[in-house]
């Protein structure tokens, strides 16, 4: 499936003003998200099946794609796009067996073998980091920096997010270093206005799907 947006949005409702993650989700996607994964690990399965049709219902208003972290039942009940995988979730390629050739699978790595890995068995796209400091990716040790997401940037046949303490504001480094976008949650889930945070992010990051590494298969059927 084609990658065809440049700013992937995560969700953590602990990070929303008043928890509304509903409200956050509509305000990115109304500034331009197209793209939002589903992440969180803490709810039970009844829960998140229920947040995870109110998100659908969402991104389907806007024509957004919607990834579930990790859960493939939960992707398939509502109709989500895809999913999204981390080391200890099971391999993209049972993933892809159990939702069809036109899921979006998405997965995310923080060195080069999981890169290699997470390539080989079929994602769709990365995500690689984290880039710069910050506490929710603390536990993954220190930051890859620009140097580590360039040459993953110049060695994944697959588009790389970079990840990890991105913002507007270093938006443009971590583009200009190779990565096709960015992935974030905090730059838009915690803003008070999720909406303007989005379309900054989105300016700064978008650009023609065709002129970049997009993973568009149909392009690929027209080279040698």
């Amino acid at each position: 499936m084609k990658v065809d947006f440049r700013v992937y949005l995560i969700t953590d409702r602990r990070q929303a003003p008043g928890g509304d993650i509903a409200r956050a989700v509509a305000g990115a996607l109304d500034g331009g998200i197209r793209a939002v994964q589903l992440r969180e690990k803490d709810l039970p399965g009844g829960e998140l099946f229920r947040l995870a049709g109110r998100m659908r219902d969402l991104t389907a208003r806007y024509g957004a794609r919607l990834l579930v972290n990790d859960r493939v039942d939960v992707a398939l009940a509502v109709g989500a796009d895809g999913v999204h995988l981390g080391g200890a979730s099971i391999p993209a390629s049972v993933a892809r067996g159990l939702l069809g050739k036109e899921a979006l699978i998405g997965c995310s790595t923080h060195g080069a073998r999981e890169l290699r890995e997470a390539v080989a068995r079929g994602a769709d796209f990365v995500t690689f980091g984290p880039v710069y400091p910050t506490p929710s990716k603390a536990a993954y040790g220190p930051p890859v920096g620009l140097s580590a997401l360039a040459a993953a940037c110049r060695e994944a046949a697959v588009p790389v997010f970079a990840l990890g303490g991105v913002k507007a504001e270093n938006a443009g480094e971590v583009i200009g270093a190779g990565a096709f976008g960015i992935a974030l949650i905090s730059g838009i889930v915690a803003a008070a206005d999720p909406r303007g945070a989005a379309a900054e992010l989105v300016a700064r990051c978008e650009k023609p799907v065709a002129a970049g590494k997009a993973g568009d298969e149909e392009a690929k059927e027209g080279e040698p």
